[in-house]
C-alpha cells in the first residue's frame, strides 16, 4: 500500500463550488470555473443595479448631496477593502479575529468580494493555490513519516 492511498494519507480539502476537482482538474473543473466566473460577474452586475436604485432613491428623497456623496464613498471604500481582503484570502488563511472584526465592512463591500471571485476564477479555482500548497506539504510530511528505512542496520558503518 503506497503512502498516497493509505488510510491515514492526507486528503485534499474541498473548495466551495469545486469540491476536490481542483486537485486533478477533472469532473467538470473547467465548466465549474466558467460557471463561477459568469455567476460572480452576473451577481456583481445585479448588485450594482440594486445599488444604483438605492442611489436614485437617495436622490429622490432629496436628503442632500453630502449624505449621498458619503454613501457612494462608503460603498466604494468598503468594496475596495473587501476586494483586497478576499483576494488575499485566496493565497493565505485569514486571521479569524480580524475576519470577525471586518464582518460588517465586508458585508457592505460585497461587490468587491464578488469581483475578486470573478478575477481569480479566470486563472484558477478561487483558493486553489493555497489548498494545493497545503496539500502538497501535508503529502510530503506524510511520505516522510511513512517511508521505511532499507537495509540491515547491523551493517551500518559507525563513525570511528
Amino acid at each position: 500500500m503506497s503512502a498516497e492511498n493509505g488510510p491515514h494519507a492526507p486528503r485534499p480539502e474541498p473548495i466551495r463550488f469545486f469540491g476536490t476537482t481542483w486537485l486533478n482538474h477533472d469532473n467538470g473543473y473547467t465548466a465549474r470555473r466558467i460557471g463561477v466566473a459568469i455567476g460572480s460577474l452576473a451577481t456583481a452586475a445585479a448588485s450594482c443595479l440594486v445599488l444604483r436604485l438605492a442611489y436614485q432613491g437617495l436622490r429622490i428623497a432629496a436628503i442632500g448631496s453630502f449624505v449621498t456623496l458619503l454613501m457612494v464613498v462608503m460603498f466604494a471604500i468598503c468594496s475596495a477593502m473587501a476586494f483586497r481582503h478576499t483576494w488575499d484570502g485566496f493565497t493565505r488563511r485569514p486571521d479569524p479575529d480580524r475576519q470577525a472584526s471586518l464582518r460588517g465592512l465586508l458585508t457592505i463591500g460585497f461587490v468587491g468580494s464578488l469581483l475578486a471571485y470573478f478575477f481569480r476564477s479566470l486563472t484558477e479555482a478561487p483558493g486553489e493555490k493555497l489548498h494545493r500548497e497545503e496539500y502538497e506539504a501535508a503529502r510530503k510530511h506524510h511520505e516522510k513519516r511513512t517511508t521505511r528505512r532499507s537495509g540491515n542496520p547491523s551493517k551500518k558503518r559507525r563513525p570511528a
